[in-house]
């Protein structure tokens, strides 16, 4: 189904064409003044110059070509040469009505489905989840929802940091603490407890005193690089170490994810790409690509057209240990080997920006991805406090995820008992939908690669352009539906008629913005434009909503036709906020 857009678009363009001028001089856009019409065509200017004609005189011809098109309700020129267009209500009625009997609202599905993996969790294992890592499980998972609805095969993988410095810190803080403990035993060669010597909490409390330490303590620190090489290089000790770890912080992990209603379809973590490893440097120290530097293995990539200095990606340590970049390129390689992705989209904070040129430059000079294979790094902004800086506890402390999705739950929790009658398990479940349509439309609504300000007060308000506002709307809408389906049970369709007054044609014009605006989002992988859309919705159903009668009208016809603009409107915003990652409850 094209979009309304296109429709109108063909009726200018052949005006142009009837005209003399290139068809292409009839591309429309929306009206920056609604008050004076829907939409807008400049094409006669652009014409004018070619044409060596005054864009009024190229704008009076195309109008009078416009003038029996039934598509148009209005059409008129404005100097200096702007051509002003009203949809008639007759065709933006039919064209929303297909709409509301077609798949995905009439959303243009491609032909062929591309195969794209988001990387988007990256957390590391052994530590609690914090805000920092709020916005790549949200934004990815965002990106990946809209590609699904696309129409495209979409895999997303969590990318888990299990084997870097932290493994190390913790193997080294448990020796100080427990040195007694067999899997420090070179000599050792049974079998290894199946309890592990500590709990999450425990974990929760080694790591930040471990890393602490290093700061301080040179040599623990140099004791902990030793211990990250050698659990890397199979010592069995740590290896059984680092299987306790696993075992006791992952389902911690996933609960925090499960609460953002963020999922995977693949658990992978960094060590995964080991096996991959061995032959892959083989390989580009065979062919030059990578070389030694002082007892290092390399990759120069910088290029002739970098105006500033670009360091070589750095595969191997003197050491022989394993870097980022090395489980990243052989993530590529593992990657490539078993889903054969057109698109692979790393989602984390942009300060990695770096980090992801030197891995992209490498694999493209080793032939790791194919030549059409797109490598894509969208760079997550901060999320920052009310003072500008980095979002802290008032201890100073970086929040704990768990500890921001309770607190916003707490306050949505508050003003349900303060302004509903809700039972406590209904009024904790509404509030957890609530909180995190708050967070995460918060977060959404914001372009990903800029900062934006936490301020939960505003976030958690129902007027303005918040996710509460927006759920707000949808449960209104079904409570109208509900209470219109309780007299008429047996009505599934409803016929959508030519809109009767100004509230509800501005409606119908925003229904009909669906398709491009997902379209959008997905084209310049851009969330928040989808968020702009539905707070256009929003606003343009309550204020139809305000001035209709919807349940109270006495012609049946008329009021079929609003119960199918509601059914569309809350079709249209329940996808919506599905491909944003929350859903509505029923009441509020």
């Amino acid at each position: 189904m094209n979009s309304i857009t296109t429709l109108l678009e063909q009726a200018v363009k052949q005006a142009f064409a009837a005209c003399g001028y290139n068809e292409t001089y009839g591309t429309l856009t929306l009206s920056k003044r609604p008050d004076l019409c829907d939409y807008q065509c400049n094409g006669a200017m652009a014409a004018a110059k070619e044409a060596h004609k005054a864009p009024m005189v190229i704008a009076g011809e195309v109008i009078e070509k416009l003038s029996g098109a039934d598509c148009f309700s209005e059409v008129g020129a404005a100097a200096p040469g702007f051509i002003n267009l009203k949809i008639s209500e007759t065709a933006l009625a039919s064209y929303v009505d297909e709409m509301n009997r077609s798949e995905k609202q009439g959303l243009t599905i491609p032909e062929t489905a591309l195969t794209i993996l988001v990387d988007y969790g990256g957390a590391n294992v052994a530590k609690p989840l914090h805000v920092g890592h709020l916005r790549p499980a949200i934004i990815g998972e965002c990106y990946k929802r809209i590609a699904k609805y696309m129409g495209h095969h979409v895999i997303g993988d969590v990318h888990l940091g299990d084997w870097g410095l932290q493994m190390g810190l913790i193997i080294m803080e448990l020796k100080r603490r427990q040195p007694s403990l067999p899997y420090f035993d070179p000599a050792y060669t049974g079998d290894y407890p199946s309890e592990a010597p500590f709990t999450l909490a425990d974990l929760e409390e080694i790591y930040p005193t471990a890393s602490a330490r290093s700061k301080e303590d040179e040599a623990f620190k140099a004791d902990a690089l030793q211990a990250t090489h050698d659990l890397q290089m199979g010592n069995r000790g740590y290896q059984a170490l680092w299987e306790h770890i696993m075992r006791v912080s992952l389902p911690d992990v996933k609960r925090n994810y499960d609460r953002l209603n963020v999922s995977f379809e693949l658990w992978n973590k960094e060590s995964d790409a080991k096996p991959y490893i061995r032959d892959m440097v083989a390989d580009m120290t065979r062919r030059g690509i990578a070389h030694y530097d002082n007892q290092t293995l390399v990759v120069d990539v910088k290029e002739d057209t970098d105006t500033k200095e670009f360091p070589p990606c750095i595969i191997l340590k003197s050491d022989g240990s394993y870097l980022y970049a090395t489980t990243d390129l052989a993530t590529l390689v593992q990657r490539m080997q078993d889903f054969h992705p057109d698109r692979i989209m790393y989602v984390t904070d942009k300060r990695q920006e770096m980090h992801f040129d030197q891995v992209f430059r490498t694999a493209r000079k080793a032939s790791i991805v194919n030549a059409d294979t797109s490598l894509e790094f969208y760079g997550c902004g901060t999320i920052n406090g009310k003072d500008g800086k980095p979002y802290k506890t008032r201890s100073g402390q970086t929040p704990r995820l768990e500890a921001l999705i309770d607190e916003i739950n707490a306050q949505m929790l508050k003003k349900i008992n303060e302004n509903d009658n809700l039972d406590t398990a209904e009024a904790s479940k509404t509030a957890g939908l609530i909180g995190l349509s708050a967070i995460k439309y918060a977060d959404l609504s914001n372009q990903s690669a800029k900062d934006y300000v936490f301020d939960s007060d505003r976030f958690t308000s129902f007027e303005g352009n918040t996710g509460p506002y927006i759920l707000y709307t949808i449960v209104r809408i079904k409570s109208i539906l509900r209470k219109y389906a309780g007299d008429h049970p047996e009505e599934t369709t409803h016929p959508i008629l030519p809109a009767e007054g100004a509230a509800q044609k501005e409606l119908m014009l925003a229904l009909s913005r669906f398709a491009p605006a997902v379209t959008q989002a997905y084209n310049e992988t851009a969330p928040h434009k989808i968020c702009t859309y539905i707070y256009e919705l929003s606003n343009a159903f309550n204020k139809f909503y305000h001035e209709t009668k919807i349940l109270s009208e006495p012609d049946p016809d008329t009021q079929s036709s609003y119960i199918g603009l509601l059914q569309l409107t809350r079709k249209i915003l329940e996808d919506c906020i599905d491909m944003l990652g929350f859903a509505a409850p029923e009441r509020m």
